[in-house]
């Protein structure tokens, strides 16, 4: 188990380290939050064998904390520590963590596009909001966003993949560190408007014309 120096000075955060982890808690219930976690990783809520209901129930109750819950919260707030104390000392790890933020904000910003552009067009007349039972629409709703974000996502990294391939073909230097910083989740060339078609096309086979760089925007 972990110890903790309670008496130790931690400098400029001394101020803002107010809360404490109580180990004993943790210790008192490890066994038990290793049978939490066994469940979740091991897949037993999705199969059935343990219901969510039974997990949620065992750590709160109306409104607050078991003594289980409790212990998790302390638990994590171990893992929280450790990752602020890295944001501060280790430059590295606060560019690495930027560039984790980034990439997820453009994932959930292309996500937003598709859906109210989708909700507009299913639900018109309701401003794009949902009106119908969970199990009735928000499932299929929900289902048929992440269908046309896989697409788009694989639809980008088909053409930014052939894009660098030709720009290798003409003898530019395109360097690895430059190809890291690229994400699928770009959305300005992408036009939600217009029809929708779930028909099956008849596609000439291959893919498009890379469009020339000096070539106008439509």
């Amino acid at each position: 188990m972990w110890r903790i120096d309670r008496s130790a000075d931690y400098g400029a955060f001394q101020d803002a380290a107010r809360g404490r982890v109580d180990l004993a808690r943790i210790e008192r219930h490890w066994e038990d939050i290793l049978r939490i976690i066994g469940s979740i990783h091991i897949g037993s809520i999705h199969t059935g064998a343990v219901r969510a209901y039974d997990v949620i129930r065992m750590l709160s109750r109306d409104g607050r904390p078991t003594p289980l819950g409790d212990a998790i919260a302390h638990y994590g707030r171990i893992a929280k520590t450790l990752h602020f104390l890295r944001l501060a000392d280790e430059p590295g790890y606060r560019r690495q963590i930027k560039v984790q933020a980034n990439l997820q904000e453009g994932r959930h910003a292309l996500a937003r596009k598709i859906f109210h552009a989708l909700a507009w067009k299913i639900f018109h007349g309701r401003a794009g909001q949902l009106y119908q039972r969970y199990q009735d629409g928000m499932e299929d709703q929900i289902g048929a966003l992440g269908l046309v974000l896989n697409a788009l996502v694989l639809f980008n990294t088909r053409y930014m993949d052939a894009a660098l391939t030709q720009l290798r073909t003409d003898g530019f230097d395109v360097r690895d560190q430059d190809i890291a910083r690229l994400s699928p989740f770009v959305r300005h060339h992408i036009n939600v408007l217009g029809r929708y078609s779930f028909q099956l096309p008849d596609l000439p086979g291959g893919m498009r014309p890379l469009r020339a760089p000096d070539a106008v925007d439509e």
